[in-house]
């Protein structure tokens, strides 16, 4: 996409969150490119994706905007280190900082995975014979306490989603999976959908996981309904009572998805997942698409909501700032294989490997 908009040699180029979604080397990558873009075409970048602004590879002039105002401007080393205006300073606060400090477990593992392997064939010729193995996730095993979050963190491609399918038992895989010991099999239909109702997950984009046709409260009440749950007017006292949790009106269950925000889509899709009631629920990526202010915010709903129900929570991210500030435990995967693991205090600050290192993650590709 950058090489097309500088096909005709322009005098500007305005890049719009050009690194959402992006892992931190990507970001770098992306970053790097439009600063040297600047020397030798002359050419101005604008990005408006605040973590941009504050990876270190600062603009030289920040502008602020908020609700179509501009309430902020100067030179990055200046606004960053004193903003005037108390919208900036929240935006500022609302990156995450710190490292989770560590807890000790108690009991036994709720989730555990043993030796997860998700291998994809690889077809060539004109009778599509497998010629070799895409190895997504290779041998991967997990554990998981109730009431904890463990973070899995990993570059794009790192075989972090289709792990957190494979213990959702949403791909087929090698392996096996158990909760509270007992191991889950897809040949029991009543044990898979007891797991099912007790293992929830939430996709990535708030834009693509809710169905337009259906209405907030339809879409609240999807699993209600699969797994036989209340009467009508129970299953509509469930909803009402799961959206006021996670913060928004009750009233709202009439509307569609394409009336909210990303945010507020995001919140609807852990209603979804929480009406059930389940004992694990994972986070692909719930965040990527959100900006800096409503990430803090629905981090900070998700962990009331963990206080309040020992909820364990598996949190898949590929910002390992994020990981390390929410997660009791880590893993570090790269290429389907997980290359680091333990509290996020350990990782943090005395990583074995230099890939789980965040300023390495950066710096090999400055």
């Amino acid at each position: 996409m950058i090489a097309m908009a500088l096909a005709n040699n322009p005098d500007m180029l305005i890049a719009d969150e050009p690194t959402t979604a992006l892992d931190v080397t990507i970001e770098a990558q992306i970053l790097d490119l439009l600063a040297d873009l600047k020397r030798p075409k002359a050419c101005r970048c604008c990005s408006s994706r605040m973590t941009s602004a504050l990876s270190g590879r600062s603009p030289t002039g920040v502008f602020v905007m908020r609700q179509g105002e501009l309430v902020e401007s100067g030179d990055a080393a200046s606004l960053f280190a004193a903003p005037r205006e108390a919208y900036t300073r929240d935006l500022i606060a609302a990156q995450p900082q710190g490292i989770r400090p560590p807890e000790p477990t108690q009991g036994t593992p709720l989730l555990t995975a043993q030796g997860i392997k998700v291998h994809f064939p690889i077809r060539r010729g004109l009778l599509r014979r497998t010629t070799d193995w895409i190895r997504a996730v290779d041998g991967v095993g997990l554990e998981l306490h109730a009431g904890r979050t463990l973070g899995i963190v990993g570059e794009s491609g790192s075989g972090k989603s289709t792990l957190a399918r494979a213990v959702t038992k949403l791909v087929d895989h090698d392996g096996g999976v158990e909760i509270d010991g007992a191991a889950v099999t897809a040949t029991s239909a009543g044990g898979l959908k007891d797991f099912r109702r007790d293992v929830q997950i939430v996709f990535q984009d708030p834009f693509g996981a809710l169905s337009p046709r259906m209405s907030v409260g339809d879409i609240i009440a999807e699993g209600l309904v699969a797994h036989d749950i209340g009467t009508v007017e129970e299953r509509g006292r469930a909803v009402a009572e799961v959206l006021h949790e996670v913060g928004l009106d009750p009233e709202v269950a009439g509307r569609y998805p394409h009336e909210f925000s990303g945010g507020q889509r995001q919140r609807i899709a852990i209603a979804r997942a929480l009406v059930l009631r389940p004992r694990v629920i994972l986070f692909d990526e719930p965040t990527s698409a959100l900006d800096m202010t409503v990430q803090k915010t629905l981090i900070q709903l998700l962990q009331d909501l963990q206080a309040r129900y020992g909820i364990g929570y598996i949190f898949i991210s590929h910002d390992i700032a994020l990981i390390a500030s929410i997660s009791h435990e880590m893993l570090v995967m790269k290429d389907g294989l997980v290359v680091e693991k333990g509290t996020a205090e350990t990782i943090m600050s005395r990583p074995r490997k230099d890939y789980a290192r965040p300023d390495h993650r950066r710096s090999t590709q400055s």
